[in-house]
């Protein structure tokens, strides 16, 4: 296994793990760019523009892109987050070529007018039916109430109001203003040649424009606040609470990723014994996200609305409990064991490593091997757990509940 990186003339930087033994590859191109960089008017550009990616280009229709990606028996997809944009497949080594050439196309669309008003319905009827099932965007809704004017509070698919007002013009302005060669990664992972990717790259994406990006990554402020929604169709009572958490930069991530297991895993953590196996409510885990900058902890709970608010009282409980005594080394190791396992498992994938090594890239110019990744998990003490909660404080958090019920 080696890792490789190269910069083209015009700052896109192309970054591999190679592993000559494995038996596919994956590639993706991770674009500097998602609903943090918006304005307010052009919400969802990030996720539209995803979108329309795959309608065509000069060179090709969108039946043809499909076409190819199937000819070449390749396992794609792409998504819009809060900070990028990716576009990504796996593939057989010997198709490699052909991939880099495809994806390197896609990235420059035609962006024509009648694939715009078809995607933009597609987008809008995506929202709507986001805002009609469970849970009733109660993440998105929790995100802006805990974030207020932080870039981080904007929703990825936009608002129906902002979709509706988009037009080409403020699309074609947003690619030529983020698309730039410099704000793209180029990152595989697997049975991958990188020499001739690094001349195939050059071929393709050597003539991209190059021009400043910049991103505002300011540190968020942790607020508590309560805000219930009601929904009367629903049938079940959602809550989504947001509190602090370290950055995708900082060490203290790795201690806050157990933490999370620890406190909210989907099985055999304290939420779940708690709540879910007591037959409390139906759902309830916590999760750490990272983000340039910033980042935060998520709890989701669900359960029947006469039970929420009490549902809620109990996982406070359980994380004051966290606040006033720590956790126990015997939780710890199950959570690295947890962790760690789950780690060496999907690094068996050339796609998993594909991302791992990609994120690690755009996030922080850092390449980390798997060894690195189990090494800083295993280094994680109780105290470390102690003073990472002193620093982020678990029951200082934003609640936003949805659903038939109110709460007392």
């Amino acid at each position: 296994m080696q890792f490789r990186r190269h910069t083209l003339s015009n700052g896109l930087e192309i970054v591999s793990e190679c592993v000559p033994g494995a038996h596919s590859m994956g590639l993706a191109f991770f674009v500097r760019t998602g609903a943090r960089d918006e304005s307010e008017e052009i919400s969802g550009v990030s996720h539209f523009l995803e979108h329309m990616v795959f309608k065509g280009t000069p060179q090709r229709s969108a039946a043809d892109v499909n076409r190819e990606l199937d000819e070449i028996g390749s396992h794609s997809n792409a998504y819009t987050s809060e900070e990028q944009t990716v576009y990504h497949a796996a593939v057989l080594p010997e198709y490699q070529g052909r991939l880099t050439e495809l994806l390197a196309d896609i990235l420059r669309p035609s962006l024509r007018l009648e694939d715009f008003e078809t995607e933009k319905s597609v987008i809008l009827e995506e929202i709507a039916k986001y805002e009609d099932e469970p849970p009733y965007g109660a993440f998105e809704k929790c995100m802006a109430a805990y974030f207020g004017t932080h870039p981080l509070a904007k929703s990825i698919l936009g608002t129906t109001a902002s979709v509706s007002a988009l037009t080409p013009e403020k699309m074609r302005a947003y690619f030529e203003q983020r698309y730039s060669a410099a704000n793209i990664v180029l990152a595989a992972a697997g049975n991958v040649d990188f020499e001739q990717l690094v001349r195939d790259t050059e071929r393709y994406c050597g003539d991209w424009k190059q021009f400043p990006v910049e991103r505002a990554a300011p540190r968020s402020t942790a607020q508590s606040s309560f805000r219930e929604i009601v929904r009367e169709s629903a049938t079940q009572q959602y809550a989504i609470q947001i509190g602090a958490g370290p950055s995708a930069s900082d060490p203290d991530r790795y201690a806050n990723r157990l933490l999370a297991s620890i406190v909210g895993d989907s099985s055999g953590s304290r939420l779940f014994w708690e709540l879910v196996d007591t037959g409390r409510a139906e759902w309830a885990v916590m999760e750490a996200h990272e983000y340039q900058g910033t980042g935060i902890m998520i709890t989701y709970l669900s359960s029947s609305p006469e039970s929420m608010p009490e549902n809620i009282e109990r996982a406070r409980a359980v994380l004051r409990d966290v606040e006033q005594n720590g956790i126990r080394e015997d939780e710890l190791l199950r959570a690295k064991s947890k962790i760690c396992s789950q780690l060496v498992l999907s690094s068996e994938r050339p796609s998993s490593r594909m991302f791992a090594v990609g994120n690690g890239w755009i996030q922080r110019r850092e390449y980390r091997t798997v060894r690195d990744a189990l090494n800083a998990y295993q280094a994680v003490t109780t105290a470390d757990i102690s003073n990472l909660v002193e620093k982020y404080r678990l029951t200082t958090q934003t609640t936003v509940s949805i659903g038939p019920g109110s709460h007392d």
